[in-house]
């Protein structure tokens, strides 16, 4: 067999200039990371030195400067948030990318997908400000103060719902359509088939969509801070105000000084902790061999 210079044994002086200039741009991306880390990790030293314990204590209010720093009804505050979001968006996201892949008509996905993507381009002070005014009224009037939990997991709903269904209907489409025509020659209905065959085969592409839908609604900040009312306690109700670690921040790094201000870079550095140990979780389920 005669090889070409285009084949894969034998790269073109093009593709290892290709080649080199990815491997640069994946180094510089990951350093910036890292520096990020290293940055907000050297800020939180003053009170991780002090006494790192207390931020997880339930007993401590948060009172940075008087000494009390409790993060648990933050944390608690953040992650009802964000998984009420999700419970929320991902049968709407995944439905909408079943209607927009096989059963709905050319006429309707059409300004459907548009739809999607206007939703997942406005900004979230948007979000936050329709809430305001919308939303929380709403809940007011059912059981006050309206500003709850509840407000924040509806508002990061609205917000993930676009990230859910366009990368649902992504990994529908790496499917395989052998796949499909295999089930329908078989007679497999369309419920079964989308059950048996096309979530298990669009798996990996689903928990991707999910993980950056979670990570999104983690680092969240200004729509859940004009809606879910900014106490520092630990909510019991769906109905109980609640204060997330991102809004959190952006409220006291302002005025933050001292210890005060390294409390916060602590409570960011929680957070990313956080996002890193749900991604590794979820790569070792899906990934490992």
């Amino acid at each position: 067999m005669i090889w070409s210079k285009s084949n894969s044994l034998y790269p073109s002086n093009a593709d290892r200039r290709l080649e080199f200039f990815s491997l640069a741009l994946t180094l510089v991306t990951a350093s910036l990371i890292g520096l990020v880390l290293v940055f907000v990790l050297l800020e939180s030293l003053p009170v991780i030195n002090a006494d790192v314990g207390s931020f997880f204590d339930p007993s401590q209010a948060w009172f940075p400067l008087e000494g009390q720093r409790g993060l648990v009804p933050m944390i608690v505050g953040s992650l009802l948030c964000t998984f009420g979001a999700i419970a929320l968006a991902l049968p709407l996201g995944v439905a909408s990318a079943l209607f927009s892949q096989y059963y709905g008509h050319a006429s309707l996905v059409r300004p459907y997908r548009w739809l999607l993507g206007l939703l997942a381009g406005i900004p979230s002070v948007v979000y936050g400000f329709w809430g305001l005014t919308v939303l929380v009224p709403l809940i007011a009037m059912y059981q006050p103060p309206g500003a709850s939990v509840l407000a924040g997991v509806i508002i990061l709903a609205f917000m993930i719902l676009p990230t859910v269904a366009l990368a649902a209907e992504s990994a529908f489409k790496a499917v395989p359509a052998s796949y499909l025509l295999g089930a329908h020659a078989l007679g497999i209905g369309k419920a079964a088939i989308a059950f048996k065959v096309l979530f298990p085969a669009a798996r990996q592409g689903l928990v991707a969509g999910v993980v950056l839908a979670v990570t999104r609604a983690l680092g969240e900040t200004m729509a859940v801070l004009m809606v879910t009312g900014n106490v520092v306690e630990m909510p019991f109700s769906v109905f109980d105000p609640v204060r997330t670690l991102t809004a959190n921040i952006a409220i006291e790094m302002a005025y933050a000084t001292g210890e005060h201000r390294a409390a916060l870079f602590f409570s960011g550095l929680v957070l990313t902790v956080l996002i890193m140990l749900m991604v590794s979780y979820v790569h070792r389920r899906e990934y490992a061999p």
